[in-house]
């Protein structure tokens, strides 16, 4: 990737090559139909515009960054349409992009958002269950708080979770002869050691639902899972035998996306993603086709609803009439029948069932690449007891990783407060790994690379001995980037835990200009290291960083490359921690 801030632009960028396309000019306002044009014109009386001090009908909608491109779309021409509300005010809606786990954690506390628009109903059932449990009604308080965070949500469109191959890898698989379940993305991955395959964290919808769909096939079941069922020891050792099997996890689609664009094949033979991406990439294929397989097991799906906050509660800015009357308007123009085709051209099932998928210029219409007619089984979504029961065992059921971070403590690293910074993000970093089957070992270098803390179990001990060491790091010296990287290798060449995701993150601020070893002879080091297999991620650090180095390192190690500047250096390692 570029800068962080370059690489949010990048993503959205290729998110709207890639999804963006596949929808219509929206560039005209859309026509409201029957009820909605009716509804509309009670709230567009004729008058003067609004009073300075009258409520604000500006609505900030938090929405899933996979939906972000399309919504916007939508979200433009509602703006165009610039509908008032009774006293006169600007009915507006802004967007910001934002990932579930992170919707559910703000509107816990004081969101800048008063809306939001995830990609799943499940991160709703999260939040509704944490803010009961946190916020109960209180008889006794000169403000209850009420036990529901957000009102009726609405669903706007679909997009069930299939598992996207290369066409040619799908027909190894058997596709479209036969149904290919989650046990044969097992059993081509254990018998190939070249098939590399990924679903992204469970902090992403796509990641979460899979999970659910791996434990509901290790129980045996389509609907009913219960917190024991999940817990059970075969339906343990199932989801163990299938993520024993994934390359490394990750962030959201079009992170993924992304990649392939870039990296074809060598990057993923498989993935699991909503369907609309699928879709999407066939619509300009960079090199082969994509087909999704819908796991015979049964699969969930992407509903992305939206809802609107209750904010009424001490210390927030509460929701004002005129926004749940901008709020209402949006509702509707997302119902309505041409923002529906809209989302059907973009790639998703719409909520409109009365929209055909297999006529007309349906993307779903003449090709096989996708079915309309299945998923043939539809899981149950469990309740939000059950949901939490299985993000936290899934800590336990991944497949588990040997971390070694390799972090530049030269001199260079006591400017713009980069030290300080760094450590605070290495503390996050190690405070997201939540398995005490992970292993993380320390190496610094400077001058000299050197291992600091090596490799042992980050559980509660290894993690509090981890923080002690990252608070007595001190910038000084030169920069031995190559031996660090080097040092680190030989330590997972030494751990030789070939069930284990082995990866190496490095970061520098500077160039490299004190190793003994050389980019040559580190590239043939990795090159004639056949188990385990080693993944390499690194980040330049601030304006004066090596970017073509890490570059090279990313390439030749399989990872990936990020560059961030001092604001974004603790979100970046927190990002970074979703791939294990």
């Amino acid at each position: 990737m570029e800068t962080r801030a370059n690489s949010r632009q990048t993503g959205l960028a290729i998110g709207i090559i890639l999804i963006g396309v596949l929808c219509v000019c929206v560039g005209a306002a859309f026509q409201v139909g029957g009820a909605a044009r009716e509804w509309l014109a009670q709230i567009e009386p004729s008058g003067p515009t609004r009073p300075q001090d009258s409520p604000t009908a500006e609505l900030t909608v938090a929405v899933s960054p996979g939906m972000v491109a399309p919504f916007q779309g939508l979200v433009e021409t509602f703006n165009a349409r610039a509908h008032k509300t009774p006293d006169g005010s600007l009915m507006q809606v802004r967007v910001v992009s934002m990932v579930p786990e992170q919707m559910v954690e703000e509107s816990l506390g004081t969101p800048a958002f008063q809306a939001l628009a995830p990609d799943s109903s499940l991160w709703l059932s999260l939040l509704d269950r944490q803010w009961a449990a946190t916020h109960a009604a209180d008889d006794t308080s000169v403000i209850p708080i009420g036990r529901r965070r957000f009102g009726e949500p609405v669903r706007y469109a679909t997009s069930p979770i299939v598992i996207a191959a290369w066409e040619s890898t799908a027909r190894e698989l058997g596709w479209p002869e036969k149904p290919i379940g989650w046990e044969d993305i097992q059993n081509q991955a254990t018998g190939d050691p070249n098939f590399k395959w990924n679903h992204p964290s469970t902090g992403h919808a796509s990641g979460l639902l899979a999970t659910l769909a791996e434990f509901y096939a290790g129980a045996g079941l389509t609907r009913g899972l219960t917190a024991e069922l999940a817990t059970a020891e075969s339906t343990l050792e199932y989801v163990r035998a299938v993520e024993a099997t994934i390359r490394f996890y990750g962030e959201g689609e079009d992170v993924i996306v992304q990649r392939l664009a870039e990296e074809g094949k060598n990057f993923l033979d498989a993935f699991v993603t909503q369907e609309r991406v699928v879709l999407a990439w066939n619509r300009h294929p960079v090199t082969e086709r994509l087909v999704a397989i819908y796991p015979a097991e049964g699969t969930m799906w992407a509903d992305h609803p939206l809802a609107l906050l209750e904010l009424s509660g001490p210390g927030e800015t509460p929701v004002t009439d005129n926004q749940r009357r901008t709020y209402r308007a949006l509702v509707e123009h997302l119902l309505a029948s041409e923002a529906q085709q809209y989302l059907l051209e973009a790639g998703y099932r719409p909520a409109d069932m009365d929209i055909r998928l297999d006529e007309g210029d349906s993307p779903f219409a003449n090709t096989n690449a996708v079915d309309w007619r299945q998923p043939q089984t539809t899981l149950q979504i469990p309740p939000a007891d059950v949901v939490e029961v299985v993000q936290n065992v899934w800590w336990y059921t991944k497949r588990p990783t040997n971390i070694v971070l390799v972090v530049d403590v030269s001199g260079s690293m006591s400017q713009y407060n980069r030290m300080p910074l760094t450590q605070a993000a290495l503390r996050s970093f190690v405070t997201q790994i939540q398995g005490d089957r992970d292993q993380v070992g320390l190496i610094t270098f400077a001058s000299r690379a050197d291992i600091i803390h090596p490799i042992q179990p980050l559980d509660a001990a290894g993690r509090q001995e981890m923080l002690t060491v990252i608070d007595r790091l001190r910038p000084q010296g030169q920069t031995a980037l190559i031996d660090g990287v080097v040092k680190a290798h030989n330590e997972l060449v030494a751990l030789g835990d070939t069930e284990a995701i082995n990866a190496i993150v490095v970061m520098t601020d500077g160039m490299e200009n004190a190793s003994a070893n050389t980019m040559e002879s580190l590239r043939r080091r990795l090159d004639e290291t056949d188990e385990p297999t080693i993944v390499i991620f690194t980040i330049a650090f601030g304006v004066g960083s090596d970017e073509s180095i890490m570059r090279e390192l990313a390439n030749i190690g399989g990872g990936q490359f990020w560059s961030a500047g001092e604001a974004e250096i603790e979100e970046l390692y927190k990002i970074i921690s979703t791939y294990f």
